[in-house]
């Protein structure tokens, strides 16, 4: 039994060969209506532009992620007009990460490429990162905020932490600012595929299967409509979860947060001694002895909790749930549309 996976079998080593393959566009949608249309629009353009530049076929997979508004009823009314249609509708709001890979699990394309709904990832950037995969063989094409000059220094800091904090002692580090807007090759998506596990961290899984990987700058445009979904509460929430489901850091920082706190316990009581030991008086006890038992009664709590956390992801690990259902699965082809439309134009002709 192999404990590892060959997917050398993918590889491209010329673009007629990789653009051979055809290119996955899967976007996550959650209440995401009002804009829609317009982005669809502009990657039926981009689709139009990848196949007269490169002979690319391109399909596009939109997750609607338990939307309360119109986006299902938008969506599968969209027309597949020079790239291939999907929409897959899950039977309830499962997040972000289970929607990504209900998008990979029926992308039918040999690369795939992993964008917002909400228009701030710009489509004229997707044949930049499409260059570099046939051009340049590149297997994972990421994209990353050129700057936070916009943001606030708290938030700024919090990001920044972050990320050191998932890097400390990381073999394969996450860069810093890396989004889901990116592009995997033919052999990056099948590896990524073969991951097991149900607590995923997609920007973390990405890193981590190595390859051939180079960053893209970009701005981001700003939000065609609506508000961001993510309160500054469940950011925190999603940082926890990628600390826990793709690093062992929580339970390093406790351990090495109990070996401070031992350390400065016992050189409070060598301070203890030393001062009795000279002066022949007892220190004050009652103090004292709150502090130090409220602080090691905190710092157990605190490590139970993070404990509890693993256990937690170990626990739905054993479980084995699926990730997501989906409650309905339609596809158009833009090829059987083309024919349609070319019988209709010479019918009425």
């Amino acid at each position: 039994m192999t404990l590892g996976s060959d997917v050398s079998a993918l590889a491209t080593t010329a673009a007629s060969a990789a653009a051979a393959q055809g290119l996955s566009i899967v976007v996550p949608l959650y209440n995401e209506a009002a804009g829609l249309a317009l982005l669809h629009e502009r990657l039926t353009g981009l689709a139009r532009t990848l196949r007269q530049r490169y002979g690319l076929a391109c399909e596009v997979i939109y997750v609607d992620d338990g939307s309360a508004d119109a986006t299902l009823v938008i969506a599968r009314g969209l027309k597949a007009d020079a790239l291939d249609v999907q929409v897959v509708s899950l039977s309830r709001n499962f997040g972000k990460e289970a929607a990504l890979m209900a998008g990979l699990d029926h992308a039918r394309r040999g690369a795939v490429l992993f964008m917002d709904g909400d228009g701030q990832h710009p489509p004229t950037l997707v044949e930049k990162l499409v260059g570099h995969w046939i051009d340049d063989g590149y297997d994972v094409v990421y994209t990353a905020k050129a700057h936070r000059d916009n943001e606030s220094f708290l938030r700024r800091l919090a990001v920044h932490g972050f990320y050191a904090l998932i890097n400390w002692g990381a073999r394969q580090k996450i860069p810093e600012d890396a989004g889901d807007f990116r592009l995997l090759s033919p052999r990056a998506a099948a590896a990524l595929r073969q991951l097991p596990e149900r607590n995923r961290f997609f920007k973390g899984l990405a890193s981590w299967i190595g390859f051939r990987q180079i960053r893209v700058d970009y701005e981001p445009a700003p939000r065609a409509h609506g508000v961001t979904t993510f309160s500054p509460g469940r950011l925190v929430g999603l940082s926890i979860e990628g600390l826990t489901s793709f690093s062992v850091v929580a339970v390093r920082f406790a351990r090495l947060l109990g070996v401070a706190l031992a350390t400065i316990a016992f050189l409070f009581g060598l301070s203890i001694l030393w001062e009795t030991w000279t002066t022949g008086k007892s220190v004050p006890g009652y103090p004292s002895l709150v502090v130090g038992l409220m602080t090691i009664g905190g710092v157990q709590l605190i490590m139970i909790g993070i404990v509890g956390e693993y256990i937690g992801k170990i626990l739905s690990e054993l479980k084995a749930r699926p990730i997501y259902f989906v409650a309905e699965h339609t596809e158009k082809r833009a090829d059987a549309e083309t024919a349609a439309s070319a019988s209709e134009r010479t019918a009425a002709e």
